[in-house]
């Protein structure tokens, strides 16, 4: 069974950027495209008369703007195969449960309320944090969003929240024929003289390390795939924002927790989420 690429449409000009960048996605991978717009009008509607045999107004918004997705995503690749979804759920929500049978979900970096002052919507950030399988927030600047780049950013944690990411990473650099860089940022400790610069060595080995033993599998199983390490001093959060201005995507990884908020956003995820310059995923660690 091939799982499809989950988009959450709205109707916004960001919902109209993920619907294009998750065609591309599903055309690079053979996969099925599924438009689900999730909305609780029937809870406030639900209980008011109707006039006749009027529809709610809500629903056929709802029924409008997953129409008006499906079209646009024809118009981009007649050959995507395309489902559509209209639930009866908070959209986050809707998206979250959607994401236990998906390849990816795919949102905009914004939805359509009224705080346009957001640089990161809520929904978007809400499926991030919990949905079970990768998630693709859509942002950034023309260049990051078509593509033109042909680099891809992985930004490497720790070893107990990288290896999907990993997999995640190459699995997309082959099918883009693109090159993957592999960042992982260290920081040099605080406390001063010589001792500093010998701890600060110690640091940059271990990153080196790390990244040699997270791409050790990855490597054998994508020879072709086009791979740069790098160890960088600094903020994690700073060197992938900075790294996403030539990247067409930026990958990092995302610890699950077992309570009722699924994955744990750490600082890195939340910066990248709200200042990439290209398309984000996080994605999570499974057990």
């Amino acid at each position: 069974m091939t799982l499809p690429l989950v988009v959450g449409v709205d109707g916004s000009d960001s919902c109209l950027e993920a619907i294009d960048w998750a065609v591309d996605e599903a055309v690079r991978h053979g996969l099925p495209l599924r438009l689900v717009y999730g909305s609780l009008w029937e809870r406030y509607e639900g209980g008011l008369p109707s006039a006749g045999h009027e529809r709610p107004s809500e629903q056929m918004i709802a029924e409008h703007i997953v129409a008006t997705a499906a079209d646009r995503a024809a118009r981009r690749n007649a050959d995507v195969k395309v489902t559509t979804g209209i639930l009866p759920q908070d959209a986050a929500d809707a998206l979250v449960r959607e994401g236990d049978h998906a390849f990816a979900v795919v949102t905009g970096s914004r939805g359509r309320g009224r705080l346009k002052g957001l640089l990161l919507g809520s929904v978007g950030l809400a499926v991030a944090a919990r949905a079970p399988c990768p998630v693709v927030v859509v942002r950034g600047d023309r260049a990051g969003l078509a593509g033109t780049h042909e680099r891809i950013l992985l930004g490497l944690g720790e070893a107990d929240t990288g290896a999907e990411a990993v997999r995640f990473a190459f699995r997309e650099a082959e099918v883009r024929g693109c090159v993957l860089d592999v960042v992982r940022a260290w920081r040099r400790p605080a406390y001063d003289g010589g001792a500093r610069a010998a701890a600060g060595d110690a640091h940059e080995e271990r990153a080196a390390e790390l990244l040699d033993t997270l791409l050790e599998d990855a490597t054998a199983e994508h020879p072709h795939v086009r791979t740069r390490r790098t160890t960088l001093e600094g903020p994690a959060g700073k060197v992938l924002v900075d790294g996403s201005a030539a990247a067409d995507l930026v990958i990092i990884g995302a610890r699950r927790r077992t309570g009722l908020l699924g994955l744990q956003l750490g600082r890195v995820s939340h910066t990248l989420l709200h200042h990439a310059l290209c398309p984000v995923a996080v994605v999570p660690q499974r057990h």
